[in-house]
């Protein structure tokens, strides 16, 4: 097996080693120390195609594989958790999920919205005295005479929730 990185993988790894140190790295601290989520940061991410690493070109992502996902991955993190939650969150839990469950329409309508960094999403996941354990979850969802879905339950610890324009439960 080889373990050696393409010449493309090298590039985008070094791209994203000079962006977490001239981007992530200076203001990481500061925006830590402070509480604050840094919408503009994110922004500067989600133009660099981080947000949509893995996602198809078609639906606004940058289609590339996973080991390289992985490498942006490494890279932010470097600079700041935080905002490594971000990629993660909005690519593997959000966007990977409606590429892989949903509807044509739905994918043609949230996944560019959601690889440009415009939108952002969350998963809700974790509950109040069951954890993340998807099989003990409590949280139900039942179809009304209309169409639409009654969701009831409680979710907690959702990363980007209040930040979030679509929610994944």
């Amino acid at each position: 097996m080889d373990f050696e990185l393409t010449d493309e993988q090298r590039l985008i790894k070094q791209t994203a080693a000079e962006f977490t140190d001239n981007e992530i790295i200076p203001v990481a601290g500061k925006n830590s120390r402070d509480h604050y989520f840094d919408l503009d940061l994110v922004a500067k991410i989600a133009k660099q195609g981080y947000l949509g690493a893995i996602i198809p070109q078609e639906y606004g992502g940058a289609g590339l594989d996973y080991v390289t996902y992985g490498i942006i991955g490494e890279q932010i993190g470097r600079g700041c958790s935080g905002m490594r939650t971000v990629v993660s969150v909005q690519t593997s839990l959000v966007c990977s999920t409606i590429l892989k469950w949903g509807t044509e329409e739905q994918k043609s309508k949230y996944l560019p919205l959601l690889c440009s960094g415009e939108w952002l999403g969350c998963f809700g996941l974790t509950e109040p005295g069951t954890g993340s354990g998807a099989a003990d979850q409590k949280t139900r969802a039942k179809q009304q005479d209309d169409g639409s879905w009654l969701i009831n339950g409680a979710k907690m610890w959702i990363s980007l929730g209040n930040y979030a324009r679509l929610s994944l439960i």
